[in-house]
């Protein structure tokens, strides 16, 4: 793989960060292809298939949208006010590549701080399928697996992880 490619995905990925950091999340969609998914599977089974296991998130790019729409909303209590998120990224890879098709993977550590409550931290790697859409690396999935044996003591995930 190229310098040059993964220079592209780590500015994405990190883009991305950003984005998600600072609640901008409309933009962040601008991120995905229209068919785009996400998934947050099972610790137990990171390669697990969402449509035969309980998976913590499986969302299509309706269900995705959705879920933007309601954590951006002042009724939604669980993220009223936002939690301040900080991601760092790292130890980027390019895993696959095929005409316009990527995979490509990140680790991360994410802090989540809301008030009355303990600081969160969420620690686990980012597995990406990317495509090039009219020259463009566009994110068609996204599979976030987190590292924790329990999910109880990091409490909800109401945020996009």
């Amino acid at each position: 793989m190229s310098a040059a490619l993964r220079a592209e995905i780590e500015d994405l990925f990190f883009r991305e960060a950003e984005l998600l950091d600072t609640w901008q999340l409309d933009e962040w969609m601008t991120l995905l292809t229209e068919d785009a998914s996400y998934y947050v599977p099972p610790n137990d089974k990171p390669e697990a298939d969402h449509r035969t296991a309980l998976f913590t998130i499986a969302d299509n790019n309706a269900r995705l949208k959705e879920r933007v729409r309601r954590i951006k909303d002042p009724h939604c209590h669980a993220e009223y006010p936002h939690s301040r998120t900080r991601r760092l990224i790292g130890n980027v890879r390019v895993t696959a590549a095929a005409g316009d098709r990527i995979e490509a993977s990140a680790n991360f550590i994410l802090h989540r701080f809301r008030r009355g409550e303990d600081v969160r931290v969420f620690v686990g790697q980012y597995r990406y399928k990317l495509r090039r859409e009219n020259g463009m690396l566009k994110i068609a999935e996204r599979r976030a697996i987190l590292d924790a044996e329990e999910l109880g003591a990091l409490g909800a995930v109401s945020f996009i992880l």
